[in-house]
């Protein structure tokens, strides 16, 4: 009990090891803004930066929760593991930003696509942080043919 507590007051990794960790941040933070260029290269309210926030956050969310509910010694009874509301914590918290970007003037909305894309981010975010990177790869790849290809489409 006392090394898992040393670990834990280090900033030691009990589940995911260090190497992991980092590459699924990295992962995130490089997905997110493969979404978060293609917003920016368009001028859009949420861009680069926020994309790849919102992304590393879902992923450091994850990351998070895998650590807690892996650090059963100290107190197996109080921890709880329901990997759903990692899920739904991290979508209302991604839903209330998003939230943000749409604009309703003059009959017109705006920002819905910037929004749903800062959900992808988010949604990209987890699935790195759970360690489905290839996931997350396909997601982004079929974001940027949704956002790209299909603007062509539409004008």
């Amino acid at each position: 009990m006392l090394s898992t507590l040393s670990a834990e007051f280090t900033g030691g990794f009990n589940v995911v090891p260090l190497p992991i960790t980092i590459l699924r941040m990295v992962a995130a933070i490089v997905l997110g803004g493969v979404i978060g260029w293609e917003r920016h290269v368009h001028s859009k309210a949420a861009g680069l930066r926020t994309h790849m926030l919102v992304s590393l956050s879902a992923c450091l969310f994850t990351l998070i929760a895998f650590e807690l509910t892996g650090f059963s010694a100290v107190n197996p009874d109080a921890i709880r593991i329901d990997p759903l509301r990692l899920i739904s914590a991290v979508t209302s918290g991604v839903a209330f930003l998003a939230a943000g970007t749409i604009i309703v003037a003059q009959h017109k909305v705006r920002g819905l696509t910037t929004g749903a894309g800062m959900w992808t981010a988010g949604a990209i975010g987890l699935a790195c942080g759970s360690g489905h990177i290839l996931l997350a790869i396909m997601a982004s790849i079929l974001a940027l043919i949704v956002l790209a290809l299909l603007r062509r489409i539409e004008h």
